[in-house]
């Protein structure tokens, strides 16, 4: 494609060379002509229209001398037949007579002579001077169409020199499309953008048939809910992605119900006073067959990583990307240290062989005057050096956590770190942290938070769970901890989920609005039909 866009321009560049610049040049002078032969038209009609002028107030003096010479005549007829008359007034009648009749003569021989010369000139003008105008005009186009065709012909050979090359690059492109590859495309985007994540391992059988207090696993999914929630190990302190395609929202409600005990109700009022007060908990996590079901009932959704690009600032280790992601990072932080700790040591070089030359030849300069500046460079590569390592430590880490690029990918559950499990209070406080990247320190909850998509609008029409009875309100409670909903004392809502012994029950206002509140804080009146099933 660049070689043909290549062509196009050299056919651009021909012609702004061979045909638009003469062309151009040749357009100024056609104006400049046509504009001079416009010019002796409008010259030569100017002229005719004169002298017809001429011609017509020629012929009207005519006209009125002999009128003049007619009246003076008749005068002196009758001032001769006059017998009162006397002579002086005859003779005087005559002279003037003879003078009108000299000057209609006169009048006469100037009126033929201007019509002989406007006939002439009438004659010049539709024969000679309006002809040779518009031949000129008629010999300007005639130049003008055969310099277009030449130009014509200059394009054509222009653009027949490059057929050959396009030719050659048409049947690149062909071949090119021809041999795409979508395996191999596909397999260069996971490459580039595989995120390094092991899916989580299997989940132990839990006995409870047995008296003893039953042993969570490690990667057990009620963790999200109960005391704590061990990080999952890939030879280092990545977390593990447990069933990232759930709906953003189904998720949140399963995995985020608060962690910490319910607040007392208020002190106006003791708890014993209250028709459905706080129980005393059996067990501090909820079954796990009933988490799992509601996950494996759960519709599934596509989810996609772009949201890791939307944790606001990115941190110095980028410890908000993916492992594969972050390795690649760091390596290209390291390689870009390594050419400026290189650059400056050439710097370095350069500027000891000056000293070097200063100390040799004092003349061409002072010696002493380069110190501050190797320093300077020095301390540079000082602090580029640290930077690397620090980076090269971070990037060490994260290759020794990922598992061997070149093999088939092994399952690792058995790197589940299970040593200082994460508090109850430590949970709550990573629950409410609004940073949703892969940090070290995040809860389980950020993780699924980061599970944020683009393509939830054409997955919206999941059906919200029944409600199996309603509660009326005994208390105001601000529900400020994500999972929780705010009620105000009196108000009526749906029951979803009853108390499974942690102190909270899930409630509905609306399709839209669903939460925890404490138990104490409501009462709550089940349907029959829930009661006995």
């Amino acid at each position: 494609m660049n070689d043909y866009a290549g062509q196009h321009e050299v056919i651009s560049e021909n012609m702004a060379s061979q045909i638009i610049v003469d062309l151009a040049r040749y357009v100024q002078e056609l104006k400049q002509e046509r504009k001079s032969n416009f010019h002796d038209g409008r010259k030569a009609q100017q002229h005719i229209e004169t002298c017809w002028k001429q011609l017509e107030s020629s012929k009207r003096r005519f006209e009125r001398d002999c009128k003049e010479a007619d009246r003076a005549q008749q005068y002196f007829e009758k001032m001769d037949a006059d017998i009162n008359v006397t002579k002086a007034d005859v003779e005087k009648a005559r002279q003037q007579a003879q003078i009108r009749h000299q000057m209609a003569e006169d009048s006469k021989a100037d009126y033929s002579s201007i019509l002989q010369k406007f006939n002439h000139e009438q004659h010049e003008y539709y024969h000679t001077h309006i002809p040779n105008i518009f031949q000129k005009i008629q010999e300007m186009e005639e130049r003008r169409i055969v310099r277009m065709g030449e130009s014509m012909k200059t394009y054509a050979e222009v653009d027949r020199q490059v057929i050959p090359i396009i030719g050659k690059c048409l049947d690149g492109i062909v071949k090119a499309a021809e041999s795409i590859d979508q395996k191999n495309d596909s397999q260069l985007v996971i490459e580039a953008y595989k995120s390094g994540f092991e899916p989580p391992g299997d989940i132990e059988f839990e006995d409870y048939t047995q008296p003893m207090k039953r042993t969570v696993s490690d990667n057990s999914l009620s963790n999200s809910r109960g005391e704590g929630k061990p990080d999952l190990k890939f030879g280092g302190k990545s977390k593990g992605k447990l069933w990232p395609f759930i709906k953003k929202n189904k998720l949140m409600s399963l995995l985020t119900s608060p962690h910490q005990p319910p607040p007392p109700p208020p002190a106006s009022a003791s708890p014993s006073a209250v028709p459905n007060g706080p129980q005393s908990p059996k067990q501090q996590k909820e079954p796990l067959s009933h988490r799992f079901n509601e996950f494996m009932t759960s519709k599934p959704k596509i989810h996609c990583f772009r949201s890791l690009k939307r944790g606001g600032a990115t941190p110095e280790d980028f410890s908000n990307l993916p492992p594969e992601q972050r390795r690649k990072k760091l390596q290209q932080k390291v390689d870009e240290l390594n050419k400026e700790i290189q650059k400056e040591m050439d710097q370095r070089d350069a500027i000891t062989k000056m000293k070097d030359v200063y100390l040799k030849n004092p003349q061409m300069g002072d010696p002493a005057s380069l110190d501050h500046k190797l320093a300077e460079v020095s301390q540079n590569i000082e602090k580029l050096r640290l930077e690397t390592q620090k980076f090269e430590a971070w990037l060490a880490e994260v290759e020794g956590r990922l598992p061997a690029r070149n093999e088939q990918a092994r399952r690792q559950s058995g790197l589940y770190d299970s040593q200082n499990p994460p508090t109850v209070n430590n949970c709550a406080q990573d629950r409410e942290s609004p940073d949703g990247s892969y940090t070290e320190e995040q809860s389980q909850e950020s993780e699924v938070k980061v599970l944020a998509t683009d393509f939830d609008d054409e997955f919206d029409d999941e059906e919200p769970l029944p409600a199996i009875g309603t509660c009326k309100a005994l208390y105001t409670f601000e529900g400020q901890n994500e999972g929780t909903i705010s009620v105000v004392e009196g108000e009526t809502l749906y029951v979803i989920e009853e108390d499974k012994g942690d102190g909270w029950t899930r409630i509905r206002r609306n399709e839209d609005e669903e939460g925890y509140v404490p138990t104490s804080y409501v009462e709550v009146c089940l349907d029959k039909n829930a009661k006995d099933s």
